[in-house]
Formats: C-alpha cells, sequence, structure tokens
C-alpha cells in the first residue's frame, strides 16, 4: 500500500460527495467530471494535465465499456426490425391461452417478462408484454397491481439484475473490480435467481388473496381501464401480420434458444474453448445482426437498406441515452484504479486511489465477510436512488476489488453491489425509474407499486446476500 497522499484524500471526498448526491436523487455526472479534474491537477501538479485527464479518462471508459454500446444497439435494432413485422406479437399471442386463472397468469407473466427481459431488456420488452399478456391475466382474474408486481420483479429485477445474455451490467462491474466479466455474470446469475425466486414467491403469498375468479365482475372494470390505452394500438398492428411475421415470430425465439444452448454447452463441455464474457456478448450481438437483416429485407426488400440504418441509429440512440452519463462516472472510478489511472494521468505506473484508502482503514474495520457483502449490498442500493441503476456499478465494482478478502472475493461483491443497485435503480423500488412505464402501462400508481415491491424485493436481497457469504 503507497502512502496516503493529498490526491487519496480528494478521492475519498468526491467519492463521498457522489454517494450523497445519488441519495438525494441528483445527477452524478458533474461531480465525477470536477472530481477526475480536480484529483488529475493535484497529483500532477499541472493544470493542462487536469485538462487532459478529464478527456483521457472518458475515453478510456468509452474504450472499455463501448462493447455494451454495441450490443444494446443491436439487440434493440432486431426489436424494432421484429416490431415492423408484427412478429413480436406473434411470438407471445399464444401465451394467452395458458391464462387460465389469476394465479396461472401470476406466473406465466414472470416467465415469459423474465425471459424476453433477458433478450431484449426490460424497459423495451414492457410495452409489449403489458399490451399483449396484461389484459388477458386481468380477464383471468389476477389484479392489474399483482400483475404489474409480477412484471417488475421478473424483469426489472430478476432478469436485469443478472443481465446474462446482454452482459451490459456484470461488464461494468468487472471492468471497475479489474476481474473477468464471467466471473461476476455468473456469480450475478445465480444471486439474481435467489433474489428473484424468493421475492416472487413472497409476493405471490403475501398478494394471492386479491387475485379473484374468472368471472368476477372486477375483472372486467380493470380490463377496460387497459383497454383504453393499449388495445386499439395492437389491433393496428395485428392487421398487418404476414406470413414472414410468422416466419419470424418462430425463427428468432429459435434462433436465440439456440445461442443460449450453444454458450451453456460450450461453457460445460469446451473448456478453453468456452465462448464467455465479451465472446459470449459478441456471439448473440452477431446473430442479432444476421435475424435484423433477414428480417428488414422480409420487410422492406427494396428499402432493406434505409431499414437497417435507420434501425441501427435508434439502437445506438436508445444506448446512449439509457448509458451515456455512465461513461464519465465510469472515468472517475476508473481514476481510482491503477489497472486504467496509469493512461489517464499520464504516467507509466498509476496510483491505486480507491484500493489505498479502503486499505488503509482495514485495521479499524472488523474482518467480516458478511459486513463487507451488507456494506456493498447498502452502496449499491445507495447507487440505485438515482433510479438508473447502472451508474452505481463502476463504484460497487471498484469497493469489490477493495474490500477482497480470503474469505469473500472480489467477483461475489461485485454481483452483491451488483444486486442492490440494479434491483433498486433498474425499476422495483424507486418511483422515478423504469417502473413508472409499468404502472402507466398496467394503470396503476407508481408509488403504491413502490410500497407493494419493497418488501419482497428487500428479503430477497438479503436472502441473496448471506447465502453469497456462506455458500458461494
Amino acid at each position: 500500500m503507497e502512502e496516503i497522499t493529498i490526491s487519496h484524500l480528494l478521492y475519498g471526498l468526491f467519492t463521498l460527495m457522489i454517494i450523497v448526491t445519488m441519495i438525494f436523487r441528483k445527477g452524478v455526472v458533474l461531480p465525477t467530471l470536477l472530481g477526475t479534474f480536480v484529483i488529475a491537477l493535484v497529483y500532477k501538479g499541472n493544470i493542462i494535465d487536469g485538462f487532459t485527464a478529464i478527456f483521457k479518462a472518458n475515453l478510456v471508459a468509452a474504450q472499455e465499456l463501448f462493447s455494451i454500446f454495441l450490443i444494446i444497439t443491436f439487440m434493440l435494432a432486431l426489436l424494432h426490425s421484429l416490431r415492423d413485422l408484427g412478429a413480436d406479437v406473434r411470438m407471445i399471442h399464444p401465451i394467452q391461452k395458458m391464462m387460465v386463472n389469476g394465479h396461472v397468469s401470476f406466473f406465466v407473466l414472470v416467465g415469459i417478462t423474465y425471459v424476453i427481459s433477458l433478450f431484449f431488456w426490460p424497459t423495451p420488452a414492457v410495452p409489449l408484454i403489458c399490451a399483449l399478456l396484461v389484459p388477458a391475466a386481468v380477464k383471468a382474474g389476477l389484479p392489474a397491481m399483482t400483475a404489474a408486481v409480477a412484471i417488475a420483479l421478473a424483469g426489472q429485477g430478476m432478469a436485469l439484475s443478472s443481465d446474462y445474455i446482454v452482459q451490459v451490467a456484470p461488464s461494468l462491474s468487472a471492468a471497475s473490480a479489474g476481474i473477468s466479466t464471467v466471473s461476476v455474470a455468473d456469480k450475478a446469475l445465480v444471486l439474481s435467481l435467489i433474489a428473484g425466486g424468493v421475492a416472487i414467491l413472497l409476493a405471490y403469498l403475501v398478494y394471492r388473496k386479491s387475485i379473484r375468479s374468472k368471472n368476477d365482475p372486477l375483472n372486467n372494470v380493470e380490463l377496460q381501464t387497459l383497454q383504453t390505452t393499449e388495445t386499439s394500438t395492437i389491433k393496428v398492428r395485428t392487421e398487418n401480420l404476414n406470413t414472414w411475421s410468422k416466419v419470424f415470430a418462430i425463427l428468432v425465439p429459435l434462433s436465440l434458444l439456440s445461442v443460449v444452448l450453444f454458450m451453456m454447452y460450450s461453457k460445460l463441455y469446451a473448456g478453453g474453448g468456452a465462448l464467455v464474457g465479451g465472446d459470449g456478448a459478441a456471439f448473440v450481438g452477431g446473430v442479432a445482426v444476421i435475424l435484423l437483416l433477414l428480417s428488414t429485407v422480409a420487410f422492406g426488400k427494396q428499402h432493406a437498406l434505409d431499414y437497417v440504418s435507420n434501425h441501427i441509429t435508434d439502437g445506438f440512440v436508445f444506448a446512449f441515452k439509457a448509458m451515456g452519463p455512465v461513461i464519465p462516472i465510469a472515468g472517475y472510478f476508473f481514476l481510482g484504479s491503477s489497472d486504467f489511472s496509469g493512461a489517464i494521468l499520464g504516467v507509466e505506473e498509476g496510483p491505486s486511489l480507491l484500493f489505498d484508502l479502503v486499505a488503509s482503514t482495514q485495521e479499524f474495520l472488523p474482518q467480516s465477510a458478511l459486513l463487507a457483502a451488507l456494506s456493498v449490498l447498502i452502496i449499491g442500493i445507495i447507487t440505485g436512488l438515482d433510479g438508473s441503476g447502472f451508474s452505481g456499478l463502476p463504484l460497487t465494482g471498484a469497493l469489490a476489488a477493495s474490500l477482497e478478502t480470503t474469505s469473500i472475493d472480489a467477483a461475489t461483491l461485485a454481483a452483491i453491489g451488483q444486486m442492490g443497485a440494479i434491483w433498486t435503480g433498474g425499476g422495483t423500488l424507486v418511483a422515478w425509474s423504469s417502473l413508472i412505464a409499468i404502472a402507466g402501462f398496467c394503470g396503476v400508481s407508481v408509488m403504491d407499486l413502490v410500497r407493494k415491491n419493497f418488501l419482497p424485493v428487500i428479503a430477497g436481497l438479503t436472502i441473496a446476500t448471506i447465502i453469497a457469504v456462506f455458500l458461494l
């Protein structure tokens, strides 16, 4: 450990400032950019180096994270092309027949939301799910509020917190921790299933008494509210379905399922040739691009060149809107890691600002893996209060690397922090997140939805963290 300098103290001060800013639900881009400048200025003693460090920090972060932008772009472009054909509607339309009563409908919503959200992220998937499946679920006796809980816990919670297919979240966590993406992704998948399983089961047990019979008059009352907002849109889209929509409604799910099965096979049996981490995401992205090309040709033929460009442009716009603010935040926390600080500060061997600070306090802290895990979880929850879920991952990842001990490794801590940040800010515990979309489509109060989610989510996160400490 290096001697603690003014640069270390400034880094600690700005980090605390960023956490406080998150608690008050304000943007943290300004303090991260300012912190990068001030710390570089003091470390190098040159104002020019302070200016250049801001640019270099963002450039390093962009280089490390650009693969994330690409995978989001391609998956969103594919989803938009499927909407052109109406294939997205056909993919899940048959699921409506499975909703024989409210109890079954709850778990059908959970399962379908989880699967679709793994591939396309929950926010783009929510309009499709809410428009097609929620009315059928309400008609079967599931209250709209309980349907909203099921969608939020399965999509914004369980699916997004692992992000196992697109791997945006584990990539952010791993990059800041200086460890492999696959190590975080695997731990996050296990923890997300535990947290999600506990939260979903508890929510069902608590709210099952509100589920009505299929013939209850209240079903029609709620259904009319949903139909005024969604049914007309779906009717227009279903009229345009054709042979190609049927083809791609089968081809796309089978292709993506084949991708998952092949990745699982390569991981279990291919040894060193396994598609993991960045290679796995690249494989998914490549398949998405080919499906995008085929679907746009099927829809437009002579206009396919323009359609492909438009869909990819829309995908990039979405990616940068969702992830753009993360770049300066990641740049600041990369500055605290010796793996990146050298490139940012223009020195051969960069300082480990965050690690040195944490190491300097180790003798004053209890050496407890459970305490470290709960601390990272709480920090993750705090960072999620900004309503994003992703902006705090550079911080939790960096802290995970600093708090690693012989009792608990950095990958497990990073996955725990990821759980706290995304379950909170990704859209289950804060009303100013994408949870608003779920509440709007389901016609329920977003604040009531937050209150319904709170107990199941906190129970799930707590149990998952304890299991991570003692069993993973």
